[in-house]
């Protein structure tokens, strides 16, 4: 192991610095300054860069050239190799945790248990919900439950309990399962009908962009910036984007978790459902990203929550952003063969052009990420073809000492392996990312101040 004796902890780093510690880390995300964790998973600096650093004075921009924006936030801050939520490392929440539990944790802090993917029973139809797992509603200006197996109607308390009323109007609290995401049957409709009026050969981000507004119409007290209000909205609206997808089978076979709901309306077999699920957790925020900061200025200026999603949507469908898995995809379909790989690869650095999937602005070393979800995809399917492939570019791209896969070309190997529709990747990722835009958008509406920033004009003078 590395001898980190002697030095600075994150403190005594930005003491020397002169910056505040969400300063500091802004630094580790930019690539400015490197960072080592002791074996307690302390943040450790090293001394004679930090000095560097202080002397040279505090940098401007990336080594990129791209303008660089900083923002205090409690909610992601980026490691080494990953991102870490509410302090938490997002691999080891992409072990086991749902979807769903991320998200709060991101809109709340709290990690509390939510609805899970089911195991395949025998003959690979999707298990049976757990006893006890209850299906909620939640409808704009309040939510419902509807209690299984007698059909009562309960309202939801502001933690996530269910109550209903009992003779002489005495509300009493009834402890429930995990509670499993739900659209208002309105909603749910418009969606539909939006999703519908669209050709039936376009790309399921165009779907989504299309499917969001229809939901916020429904919606007529979607102006409530309370937070708990927003994880409502939160709630219904991943579960409203998925279930107003066109579905490739018959959502009915799926679990109710939004992994298992999402899998079915792609296609998915049984096998990839965790695939997804460990997608949607890996994806869920990242820090400041592009489409993250369109958020949060919408936020600021107290844009609704669909209108902040809308915003976010809008950004994330570039190509150097949630689309780059577009081109992943397609770099796998011309590795049908996986003796192809290295003439595929010569012909785009020929050309003079990006390999789509490789390399990552923030992990120079690797994308802890695409491992994560690499590695479940071979548990899943060790000897499936497109795995081949995906292992004979990784191969090609080391040979010729290219950067280390990140999570676009995980996340495109995933959605070829599993059969799902061109761009399925682009709108796993947005889905996911709704979690942390609405986690962002929260912090903005505790600020009450406008996110404006500031240009230096370099035009021509009088």
């Amino acid at each position: 192991m590395e001898q980190l004796k002697g030095w600075l902890t994150a403190s005594e780093a930005a003491e020397r610095l002169g910056v505040k510690p969400a300063t500091l880390y802004a630094y580790v995300s930019r690539g400015v300054l490197n960072r080592r964790r002791s074996p307690a998973g302390q943040s450790l600096f090293d001394p004679a860069e930090v000095e560097r650093l202080a002397r040279r004075g505090r940098p401007r921009q990336r080594p990129t050239g791209a303008s660089e924006v900083v923002i205090e936030s409690r909610i992601t801050a980026l490691g080494a190799d990953r991102p870490f939520y509410r302090g938490r490392d997002a691999l080891a929440l992409a072990a086991s945790a749902s979807f769903e539990e991320v998200a709060e944790l991101l809109w709340t802090g709290e990690l509390s248990p939510g609805p899970r993917t089911t195991e395949p029973a025998p003959g690979g139809q999707a298990a049976e919900p757990a006893p006890g797992r209850q299906a909620a509603e939640f409808t704009p200006g309040g939510r419902t439950a509807e209690l299984t197996p007698d059909g009562r109607t309960a309202e939801l308390t502001p933690d996530g309990r269910t109550a209903e009323h009992a003779p002489g109007g005495q509300t009493v609290e009834l402890t429930s399962g995990p509670q499993v995401w739900r659209a208002g049957s309105a909603a749910l409709t418009a969606g539909r009908a939006a999703s519908a009026a669209l050709p039936g050969n376009v790309l399921l981000l165009d779907r989504i962009q299309a499917i969001v507004p229809a939901l916020a119409v429904t919606d007529p007290l979607r102006g409530n910036l309370d937070p708990a209000a927003v994880v409502d909205v939160g709630r219904a609206l991943v579960a409203g984007i998925v279930d107003c997808l066109p579905a490739s089978n018959d959502p009915g076979e799926s679990d109710d978790s939004i992994a298992g709901r999402l899998a079915a309306r792609l296609g998915v077999e049984n096998r990839f459902i965790d695939g997804v699920r460990a997608a949607l957790v890996l994806l869920a925020d990242h820090e400041l990203a592009a489409s993250t900061l369109a958020a949060r200025v919408a936020a600021s200026v107290r844009a609704d929550p669909y209108a902040v999603v809308t915003a976010g949507l809008a950004t994330v469908s570039g190509t150097l952003h949630g689309g780059a898995s577009l081109g992943a995809e397609a770099l796998l379909d011309a590795v049908t063969n996986p003796a192809d790989a290295d003439e595929t690869i010569g012909l785009l650095l020929r050309r003079g052009e990006r390999i789509p999937g490789f390399g990552h602005a923030v992990y120079k070393s690797g994308d802890g990420r695409a491992g994560a979800l690499l590695d479940r995809i071979s548990a899943a399917a060790p000897d499936h073809p497109v795995l081949r492939s995906a292992e004979a570019l990784l191969a090609a791209a080391r040979r010729r000492r290219l950067p280390e896969p990140n999570i676009d070309f995980a996340l495109a190997t995933l959605t070829r392996a599993a059969g799902m529709p061109t761009g399925a990747g682009e709108a796993i990722f947005a889905i996911a990312r709704v979690a942390g835009w609405l986690a962002h958008a929260m912090e903005e509406y505790e600020r009450r101040t406008p996110l404006r920033l500031r240009a230096i004009y370099i035009g021509p003078q009088e």
